[in-house]
């Protein structure tokens, strides 16, 4: 690179310093780049468990709206669910590593009825949990479909639930990220239907819909 020249004007100068800098900058972390580059996979990524050969145990909470069902009052809800989820039990693998796959699914689930006349409902549901996960096993979408039961604190009121023996029927899907080898968070949706199977006239059943995050633990 030839150096300034007297009477060369200012800005051309200035080019050509910085044409300098910027080569010698190059120049330096070349080797560097080089080495990342050829370093085995293992030593640039960190390694990770693989989410489907574990347990979990989950801890969701979140908060449900009433949007439909045969009863005319008003109901807003608070979920708080603890989960089992088992190894894989079904899968499918993909080239890229990734992987789509069910395991079982066991809640215990307590609600908080923030707005209705009940204050409370006590249940277990159970569901396939159909999850997929990338190839390194940072993250996944999961969805389930599935149902169960429990009782709830009927009040013998005209649009309320009829009895306290109450079915549940859920769908929920959403992402989870690892934020390392064992925690993961979770941020999805939920559906709820509650109602008791036609056990008294009217069935005055609730649909809710909302939100839950959570934390989960593999083991």
């Amino acid at each position: 690179m030839k150096a300034c020249i007297p009477g060369t004007a200012v800005a051309s100068c200035a080019r050509m310093k910085n044409l300098r800098l910027l080569l010698l900058a190059f120049l330096t972390c070349l080797p560097a780049v080089t080495s990342a580059k050829d370093a085995p996979a293992s030593d640039v990524l960190p390694a990770t468990v693989k989410p489907w050969d574990e347990h979990y145990i989950d801890l969701e909470a979140g908060y449900l709206w009433k949007v439909g069902g045969s009863t005319q009052l008003n109901y807003g809800m608070v979920p708080v669910m603890l989960t089992w989820r088992s190894p894989e039990v079904l899968g499918l693998d993909f080239a890229n590593g990734s992987k789509l796959f069910i395991r079982n699914r066991i809640s215990l689930l307590g609600q908080w009825i923030e707005t209705g006349p009940e204050n409370h409902y006590f249940g277990l549901m159970g569901a396939p949990s159909i999850e997929w996960w990338n190839a390194a096993g940072t993250w996944s979408l999961y969805a389930g479909i599935g149902g169960g039961a429990g009782w709830i604190d009927s009040q013998g009121v005209v649009g309320g639930q009829g009895q306290d023996f109450t079915l549940n029927w859920f769908a929920n899907a959403g992402i989870a990220h690892a934020i390392n080898a064992t925690t993961q968070v979770r941020v999805g949706a939920m559906f709820q239907h509650l109602s008791n199977g036609g056990a008294t006239d009217p069935n005055p059943g609730v649909n809710s819909l909302g939100v839950t995050v959570g934390l989960s633990w593999g083991f």
